[in-house]
C-alpha cells in the first residue's frame, strides 16, 4: 500500500485552499440574499446563477488547490482533464440546486435542510468525481466510515452557513458564514482524503494525464479575472431588496374641500 500525503507543499495547500473555498463562499452567499429579496423574477434568476457558479467555483478551486499538495509514495500523479471539468460543473449545477431550493422557500426550515442536503451532496459529488480523474500506477479504495463522515460535515456545515446568510445581515456575521462554509469544504475534503488507501503497482506503466502544474496558469488567470468581476457585480449592484409595498407605506393626508357658500364660490 502506498504511502499517502496531503502536505506536499507543507501548510501552504490547506491553508490557500481554504481561503479559495472562503472567498467562493463569501460571493455566493451574498448573491444568495440578493436573490431572496430580488425584484423581479429575471434579478432572482440572475443572482441564482452567480450564487452557483461562485460557490460551485470556490468548492472546486479549494478541491484542486488541495490536491496539489497530494502525493503517493512509488507513483506519479496525473488527472483525466474531462473528468476534471466535470467536476467542477457537477458542483455548479448542484450547489444551484441547493441554492434554488433556499430562496424559493424564503429560507424556511424545511426549504434550508433541503438546500444544505443538496449542497452538501454537490460537495461530494464534486470531490469524489474529481478524485475518479487521479490517474496514477495502482488502485484507489475507500475507507466507508470516512466517505459518509465527509458527506455528514458537508451537509451539517452547509446548511449552518446558507441559515447564517439569510438570517443575519450584519456584515461581520457574514463574513463569519463565509468561514463556516469554508470550512464545510475544508473539512469534507480532508476527512475524505483521509478513506483513501493507494495500492502502488510496481512497474506499471506511467499513467496518462496532465500534472497538477499543468492547470495552473489557466486556473489562476481564469479564477481571478472571474473573482474580480463577481466581486465587482456584487458590490456595484443594489442591494435587491423588494419596495416597501403600497399598503405598508404610510396613506398621504387627504385634503379638506372647502364648504361652498351660499353665491354658491368656494
Amino acid at each position: 500500500m502506498g504511502t499517502v500525503s496531503e502536505t506536499g507543499f507543507g501548510w501552504l495547500t490547506p491553508v490557500l485552499s481554504y481561503l479559495m473555498a472562503c472567498v467562493g463562499g463569501a460571493l455566493g452567499l451574498r448573491a444568495t440574499v440578493r436573490a431572496v429579496h430580488a425584484n423581479s423574477s429575471r434579478s432572482r434568476r440572475n443572482w441564482l446563477v452567480s450564487a452557483a457558479v461562485a460557490i460551485g467555483t470556490g468548492i472546486w478551486t479549494m478541491h484542486f488547490v488541495a490536491m496539489l499538495g497530494f502525493t503517493v509514495a512509488g507513483t506519479e500523479i496525473r488527472y483525466d482533464v474531462l473528468l476534471t471539468l466535470a467536476s467542477l460543473l457537477v458542483a455548479i449545477v448542484v450547489v444551484g440546486l441547493g441554492v434554488l431550493l433556499v430562496t424559493r422557500g424564503q429560507g424556511r426550515p424545511l426549504s434550508l435542510a433541503a438546500g444544505g442536503l443538496a449542497t452538501g451532496v454537490g460537495v461530494a459529488a464534486m470531490h469524489y468525481l474529481g478524485m475518479g480523474a487521479v490517474h496514477m500506477d495502482g488502485s484507489v479504495s475507500y475507507a466507508p466510515w470516512e466517505v459518509g463522515g465527509s458527506v455528514a460535515i458537508a451537509t451539517v456545515a452547509a446548511t449552518a452557513a446558507l441559515w447564517a446568510s439569510l438570517t443575519v445581515r450584519n456584515p461581520l456575521t457574514s463574513l463569519a458564514a463565509s468561514l463556516v462554509m469554508g470550512i464545510a469544504v475544508s473539512a469534507m475534503h480532508y476527512t475524505g482524503m483521509a478513506a483513501v488507501q493507494v495500492h502502488v503497482v510496481p512497474g506499471a506503466p506511467p499513467p496518462s494525464g496532465a500534472t497538477a502544474m499543468d492547470f495552473i496558469f489557466p486556473l489562476t488567470v481564469g479564477l481571478g479575472s472571474y473573482l474580480f468581476l463577481t466581486a465587482a457585480y456584487v458590490g456595484l449592484s443594489d442591494t435587491g431588496r423588494r419596495p416597501v409595498r403600497p399598503e405598508a407605506a404610510e396613506p398621504a393626508p387627504v385634503p379638506v374641500r372647502a364648504a361652498a357658500d351660499g353665491s354658491g364660490r368656494r
